[in-house]
């Protein structure tokens, strides 16, 4: 049986024995065309990039800038504004420590929302003490959306930057990137999209979203981890200082002075993750074939389910907006979130149990943790109900 006559739940050699993994906001399986492809990549085609001489160098050169393309036509963007970075939290830093420390002051203003992970709020308070940058935090609607209406509100000329996530890793709630960009720009601000959670189940087109930057990792979409990827507007990248120094970003050095190559080049010092690019480009082919409408519709079908059941029970308490895209955050009353999930795991059922790095959230919502159950395009409704009889099992032996 080839790849392309198989269902998509067979072309994941970690599903195989009936695994129920329900744990894809965290990192997704991987199908065995991204698989192959890593392994020719570190194998049988395998070669540094860039300053090789001979002929598979050169071959790996030409794939390697190919899979840059490939990123760029993922996004809408330009393959001159796609710097591959080590994942989206590097990405972040990276906007941070460069564009960030260079265009912000003590005085100006960052606008986040309460349901940012960590990675999109630990930068900017680092930031924040270097510089005496200040952050607001947007407030999320009764459903759990990022309020809008309430940024409109709190917008100025001081805020300099917006950054918020595009799809809540908890909540499951999706951002209106473009009238979020239009609030942005109308004081002036820059836009920064997390896309980490949209990136898998969203097609992505950074010209009609109006963003600055957009942030997302591989290995959340089918692809290898550590390897991700930083948009941003080619005037955008040209203007930002370089971060890390070293090799393969330099035009010229001497000990006396040292020149820089040109952006996105200038960001990627060092030897690059050769073999991590190239499987996440052949994951963003995969994921295209099967097709991005169809993962989004899949997997809002498979959480609208979940929560429906779950909304049977009274003694769940479910979180985020109905129509969350491919996330369910949920409390099972008396059983601490890991006590639910040990038990499930015992049921061959995998879910994340935790503050999922979103710990203000959890404040928000007056709990430590939630239990968080999240579909890729693998899942079905087995993993569903085995989910609701591990639950079943669990309020069992709790009583």
């Amino acid at each position: 049986m080839t790849t392309a006559t198989l269902t998509l739940k067979d072309q994941f050699p970690g599903l195989a024995g009936g695994w129920h993994y329900l744990d894809t906001a965290a990192t997704a399986q991987k199908p065995q065309a991204v698989i192959d492809a890593t392994v020719n990549a570190l194998g049988r085609d395998y070669a540094t990039v860039h300053r090789g001489v001979y002929a598979r160098s050169a071959d790996m050169t030409l794939a390697f800038e190919a899979a840059r393309r490939r990123t760029a036509a993922f996004v809408n963007g330009a393959e001159d504004e796609i710097v591959f970075t080590r994942g989206a939290t590097e990405a972040i830093n990276l906007v941070a420590q460069t564009w960030g420390v260079e265009n912000l002051e003590a005085g100006d203003r960052v606008l986040l929302s309460t349901l940012e992970h960590h990675s999109n709020i630990v930068p900017w308070q680092m930031l924040g003490e270097r510089t005496g940058v200040e952050i607001d935090v947007c407030p999320l609607t009764a459903d759990g959306r990022i309020d809008l209406d309430a940024a409109e509100r709190m917008l100025t000329p001081a805020h300099k930057l917006v950054a918020l996530a595009h799809v809540s890793n908890v909540l499951g709630s999706v951002l209106d990137v473009r009238r979020a960009a239009d609030l942005a720009h109308g004081v002036s601000a820059r836009l920064l999209v997390d896309g980490c959670q949209a990136a898998p189940r969203i097609a992505l087109d950074v010209q009609a979203m109006d963003c600055d930057f957009y942030v997302f990792s591989a290995h959340k979409l089918y692809g290898p981890t550590g390897v991700g990827v930083l948009w941003a507007r080619k005037d955008i990248l040209d203007a930002m200082p370089p971060w890390h120094g070293g090799g393969a970003m330099i035009d010229r050095v001497t000990f006396e002075k040292t020149t820089y190559a040109p952006a996105p080049q200038r960001f990627e010092a060092g030897t690059p993750m050769i073999v991590e690019v190239l499987g996440m480009a052949r994951a963003m082919d995969w994921l295209t074939d099967v097709g991005l409408d169809r993962a989004e519709r899949h997997e809002r079908e498979l959480a609208a389910k979940l929560r429906e059941e779950l909304g049977k029970r009274n003694d769940v308490t479910l979180f985020g907006p109905a129509d969350s895209v491919g996330i369910v955050s949920f409390a099972l009353d008396g059983v601490h979130p890991h006590d639910l999930g040990t038990i499930l795991d015992e049921e061959g059922v995998a879910i994340r149990a935790g503050h999922h790095c979103a710990q203000p959230l959890m404040d928000h919502l007056g709990v430590p943790a939630t239990a968080r159950a999240s579909f890729g395009l693998y899942n079905d409704d087995s993993d569903i109900e085995a989910l609701l009889k591990g639950i079943e099992r669990t309020r069992r032996i709790f009583g």
